[in-house]
């Protein structure tokens, strides 16, 4: 098998996004600290247009883009098990929840930078994105593909969890099981999957790290 390296930061949910998807395929690869403060060589390398993490190294061949690596790892190791359906439909309705997820969730990591009147609109759109998952993309599912975790699943899941810390941050509270049953429900089963459950940061030194990142970012607005 070619040489896997993944670059990137142990506290970013694009990062794990990565992680899992390896783990759960049974894919060894070699994890790249990176300094975003001090980016390196081979990280301006890589991805020379956004410069940002991560980045799948396979073979000295570099893919960016968190869910571009998802689909890249999916289609390269197809089994170990399969994270897409196997049918056309079912597949093509992954795929617009997994862009549903890349549209709507930006506005968790929006929140997390606002202060003021563009904190309360973000919140809003947090919550817009929460009621629409809620209501459309589970159902009775145990997962977005049914009774097996799959793509979808790991790109909610990397917003979601993160939510979580950010909320504490931030000094807000949206993401309440009784209004969004479904999707904790959701929640429990993905972090109860053995992979995934020994391959989540710790919450509590995620907000230590994220409320100094948030002071840091309203003293400088």
């Amino acid at each position: 098998m070619a040489e896997v390296k993944l670059h990137g930061t142990l506290l970013s949910p694009f990062v794990y996004r990565v992680i899992w998807a390896l783990k759960l395929k049974g894919v060894p690869y070699e994890f790249v600290s990176e300094d975003l403060s001090n980016k390196s060589a081979l990280l301006l390398k890589y991805n020379p247009v956004h410069k940002k993490i991560p980045v799948l190294v396979h073979g000295g061949k570099p893919v960016c883009e968190s869910m571009v690596i998802l689909q890249y790892i999916e289609e390269t190791w197809p089994q170990n098990p399969s994270l897409m359906p196997n049918n056309p439909y079912d597949r093509a309705h992954a795929r617009f929840w997994i862009k549903f997820a890349e549209d709507k969730g930006v506005a968790v990591w929006k929140m997390f930078r606002s202060t003021g009147q563009e904190l309360q609109n973000t919140m809003k759109e947090a919550l817009e994105m929460l009621q629409t998952v809620e209501e459309h993309g589970l159902g009775e599912k145990k997962f977005f593909n049914g009774d097996n975790i799959g793509l979808v699943d790991l790109a909610f899941g990397s917003i979601v969890y993160w939510l979580q810390v950010i909320e504490d941050a931030v000094g807000v509270k949206l993401f309440e099981s009784h209004k969004f049953p479904r999707l904790h429900a959701w929640l429990e089963n993905f972090k109860q999957v053995p992979i995934i459950e020994e391959n989540l940061p710790n919450q509590d030194e995620m907000l230590v790290v994220f409320k100094r990142r948030r002071e840091q970012l309203v003293a400088s607005a």
